[in-house]
């Protein structure tokens, strides 16, 4: 997850882009993605979708006629903003139903970040405080139930479902809540997937059945060389096939709005997240 004590450093080492250039352009221009040939058209709303705490507000996209394999996206502690909307879009056009929720509907409605993926992380951590993972476990179940009513959603396929930093330990908690419908997982610079509390999300391994990819930033596992080892040995163990690789870029990496957005290194990754999503939700 973000953390405020190395955030300044991981910036200062990991940036690639220059702020001022960045607005003077324009924040539509700085987030086009890369489309596909053979993007599908897509139809987008607005949804809010209630649980036991309240309302959550959440952005539903996917292809324009039939039915689909669904995914459900957790963003990074920067929260629901145009950058994972735009990332929804592109994986629908790839032929998935997204759902992008805002995971601090509890507290506030998107937009969560003032600034986006450049608010101050001592303004954002309180909102990542605020879940744990009961919230994790019922949001995720609330989750997976509404996208399996929806009529774009093919309910013979699995369900994929990635997070990014803070969205990272959710995915795990996803896949563990409900096994029989989660089919893929893929985690993106996630952090605190192992820890030394009794609810680490990597404890949950054998509850899943899910394939899975994580992508570590290279400075997370720098901090802990340990957890990928861990990792792999947890999932070995549970007979769960996973991709687990250190990729030569910094923590948050993935989202084309953060500082240290490294297109090549995320597009790597959205290449092997697609792979994974051919194999195990078709």
């Amino acid at each position: 997850m973000c953390d405020q004590d190395h955030f300044e450093e991981d910036l200062r080492k990991y940036s690639r882009r220059d702020i001022g250039a960045l607005a003077a352009v324009g924040v539509g221009a700085a987030m086009m993605l890369p489309r596909a040939a053979n993007a599908a058209e897509v139809s987008e709303a607005d949804v809010s979708i209630k649980t036991p705490d309240g309302e959550c507000d959440a952005y539903f996209v996917t292809p324009s006629s039939g039915a689909h394999a669904a995914v459900l996206v957790w963003p990074d502690i920067f929260g629901l903003r145009p950058a994972f909307r735009q990332m929804g879009k592109r994986l629908a056009e790839s032929g998935y139903s997204v759902l992008v929720v805002n995971p601090f509907y509890r507290t506030q409605k998107a937009p969560t970040a003032k600034n986006g993926a450049n608010t101050p992380i001592p303004e954002v951590i309180p909102l990542a405080r605020s879940l744990n993972a009961k919230t994790h476990t019922d949001d995720a179940k609330v989750f997976i139930a509404w996208l399996d009513a929806q009529p774009q959603v093919d309910k013979n396929k699995k369900i994929g479902t990635i997070g990014y930093c803070m969205g990272g330990p959710i995915v795990m908690r996803t896949a563990a809540s409900v096994p029989n419908r989660v089919g893929a997982a893929g985690t993106f610079h996630g952090g605190g997937l192992v820890t030394k509390e009794a609810d680490s999300p990597h404890l949950l391994i054998p509850r899943m059945k899910a394939q899975y990819l994580i992508a570590i930033a290279e400075n997370d596992d720098q901090r802990d060389p340990e957890a990928k080892s861990v990792l792999k040995d947890s999932f070995a163990q549970a007979e769960l096939p996973a991709e687990i690789e250190v990729y030569p870029a910094g923590h948050g990496w993935c989202p084309p709005d953060t500082r240290v957005h490294d297109r090549d290194q995320a597009e790597k990754a959205w290449g092997r997240l697609l792979k994974l999503f051919e194999r195990a939700l078709s």
